[in-house]
């Protein structure tokens, strides 16, 4: 069993390893969180929701969902060494309530923060948002994608969310937050349903690429597989980036750390991977247009307070909410992943 002197510095080890180092030139976070269960304490007679009350199975206060609140501004702000991100897709948030409580009674209130987001018909009411800073982002048209599987068509699925975000540059960036079927009930029972949320993906990326080959296009989110698996490679087609793939259209950035031991945005028992990713198009990353990925590398923000040590399997676990239905008061159970976009050209992002 590690120490603790041994644990913390395993924390520092990981968190130096990607946190957001800074740039040579001006750059703008891009990132993605699964806050794990933000929901508002009142009952919603829609959803089954009923959990997350102050009656319920894990007696969630309003002083609990406040900390929460003021949990997930602080990975933010953080994150970014106090300029938080131009943009954030987040998973696993209730409703438009919770992200008000966010963007406007929160210490995100200073950043301008505004966001995107849509109903789905998730049993439990969790959906996807988009998040932006106003003074950096603008939406140019946003819309929920619907997923409906035909072989189990009563199942009420999350939806995707599409959004075109325009930059002071001038150049747009295409973003498709993605929260697919977990891995509940059986990886192999659940391999369809995250196949067929990549192919609805797929028609997405697809239908902008007809109407612009070189288009910025970028897919964030839990997609509940790893790069590896036949949902990101066979359906997707996110392929391993190389400059020598230029015949490929989408790139899985998270690749990049298939091959590296205990590193990954989750953790399931001993094995840390990468459920949570960043898949862009090849513009983004072979100089098509003003926007390109610095260094066109991705991040884990693995900062120490978002991790504590793990007793059962060794090494460092994430810092969560709840463990079970025991109330720990931490982040969540995933770490957020992220990119830094850069301008191409003589013009300057001033975050």
């Amino acid at each position: 069993m590690m120490k603790t002197k041994q644990i913390l510095a395993l924390c520092l080890l990981l968190c130096t390893s990607h946190l957001c180092a800074p740039a040579q030139r001006d750059t703008l976070l891009v990132a993605f969180y699964n806050v794990e269960n933000l929901f508002h304490p009142s009952d919603d007679s829609l959803t089954r929701d009923d959990d997350f009350t102050p009656t319920g199975a894990y007696h969630w206060s309003y002083g609990k969902y406040y900390k929460k609140i003021a949990n997930v501004a602080k990975v933010l702000i953080a994150m970014g060494q106090g300029k938080p991100p131009a943009i954030v897709g987040l998973a696993e948030i209730e409703n438009e309530r919770v992200l008000k409580d966010l963007c406007y009674r929160s210490p995100l209130k200073t950043f301008g923060y505004r966001y995107v987001h849509h109903d789905s018909p998730d049993r439990r009411g969790v959906d996807v948002a988009l998040l932006y800073r106003d003074s950096l982002v603008r939406i140019l048209r946003e819309h929920k994608v619907p997923v409906q599987f035909p072989f189990e068509p009563k199942t009420r699925n999350r939806d995707l969310l599409y959004a075109l975000a325009q930059f002071p540059c001038g150049d747009s960036l295409h973003v498709i937050v993605n929260h697919w079927t977990s891995r509940f009930g059986g990886y192999a029972a659940t391999i369809p349903k995250r196949n067929y949320y990549a192919d609805v993906a797929r028609r997405v990326v697809d239908s902008v690429l007809i109407d612009n080959p070189e288009a910025n296009i970028l897919l964030i989110g839990d997609f509940n597989d790893y790069a590896t698996d036949e949902s990101m490679e066979k359906h997707l087609r996110a392929r391993k980036y190389s400059p020598d793939n230029i015949g490929d259209t989408l790139f899985n950035l998270m690749y990049y750390f298939v091959n590296q031991n205990n590193v990954g945005s989750h953790k399931h028992e001993d094995f840390w991977g990468c459920l949570d990713q960043i898949i862009v198009s090849r513009a983004l990353l072979f100089d098509k247009n003003k926007l390109r990925i610095f260094q066109h590398l991705p991040h884990i923000y693995q900062a120490p307070f978002l991790l504590v040590p793990d007793e059962k399997y060794g090494g460092v676990k994430t810092n969560r909410t709840f463990l079970g239905p025991r109330y720990i008061g931490g982040f969540a159970d995933h770490l957020p992943v992220y990119i830094l976009l850069e301008e191409i050209g003589d013009y300057s992002i001033t975050p």
